[in-house]
């Protein structure tokens, strides 16, 4: 009774921890989890593997915090070996990462600091995760930046940031995913992190919802492409979801009504991501899913 207990207090503690509404605060790019108030629910407590993804080997860009982070604990507990990686200033959340997958996690985990703005790192950054894991199984293309603290919209959206989001977003996920088919055979899976803003962008998001709708494309795209080589291409495409990207590019006083505009009223936390996730990793479960995009939007639609 002593474990049933403990999992029922950790799901009520996920549950009070989604329905917290986030106070007024702010922080500089790319920001931290622990700079958060409150800290998102990664699934540190509340996820539990079912061996869906044993002997998988994962590579995770951005595994640092949010919807990485999330998706690497999931894949651990499930039993998958996880590279994730970070930029050198992510690196105490990404080294965090791994110290709770490294507690409990079945899979093991490793950290690899890189820079998906430049091709050769990026490409890099795939061999030598394939490298450590021996072989590349499972592809979650999730690394991603934006900017939203504008108040004259694309009159103050200089070139240098828009390259900075098309790069790390768009051309940062060609070269990885280019990298990585020569390590993934027949039965592999690439994950790509699209978003609402791809179907219902706001304004001040003009680069970033341009990558993401970009992103949909590349999905439908490559799944046509890969389809005959035996590899699936999904992807995920987030609604609001509590991230340390959220206050380090909203300003501050549009913190507490964020994701309020949701059906569910509320913002999502990167734990409710994971489920997804390794659903579309798992190649027993989603054996036929190619192609498709699942939204976890809190609601909104994507049609």
């Amino acid at each position: 009774m002593t474990g049933l207990n403990t999992f029922e207090e950790s799901q009520d503690e996920a549950r009070t921890n989604k329905n917290t509404e986030p106070p007024q605060q702010t922080q500089n790019p790319p920001g931290t989890v622990t700079g958060m108030t409150p800290e998102p629910d990664h699934g540190e407590t509340s996820w539990v593997g079912r061996d869906r993804l044993g002997d998988v080997r994962a590579l995770v860009t951005g595994g640092d915090s949010g919807i990485g982070r999330a998706t690497a604990i999931a894949f651990a507990r499930e039993g998958a070996h996880v590279a994730i990686s970070c930029l050198s200033s992510e690196l105490a959340d990404a080294q965090r990462t791994r110290e709770i997958i490294d507690i409990d996690g079945r899979g093991g985990c490793e950290v690899f600091e890189t820079d998906l703005r430049d091709e050769d790192r990026a490409r890099e950054l795939v061999d030598d995760a394939a490298s450590w894991l021996g072989g590349l199984d499972v592809l979650v293309n999730n690394a991603g930046t934006q900017r939203g603290r504008r108040e004259n919209g694309i009159e103050d959206l200089t070139t240098d940031e828009m390259r900075e989001v098309f790069d790390t977003n768009l051309l940062g996920t060609f070269w990885v995913t280019q990298q990585a088919l020569d390590h993934m055979e027949s039965g592999s899976s690439i994950i790509n992190v699209t978003s609402i803003q791809a179907y219902d962008p706001s304004g001040n998001l003009i680069d970033y919802a341009a990558t993401k709708a970009a992103l949909t494309n590349f999905t439908a795209n490559l799944a046509q492409q890969l389809g005959p080589r035996g590899i699936r291409v999904n992807a995920v495409a987030p609604g609001p979801i509590w991230t340390p990207l959220i206050p380090s590019t909203m300003d501050a006083d549009s913190i507490p009504d964020f994701g309020k505009n949701t059906p569910l009223g509320r913002p999502g936390q990167p734990s409710e991501l994971a489920g997804a996730m390794v659903f579309l990793a798992n190649n027993a479960e989603a054996s036929y899913v190619s192609g498709a995009l699942l939204a976890v939007t809190g609601g909104r639609p994507i049609f």
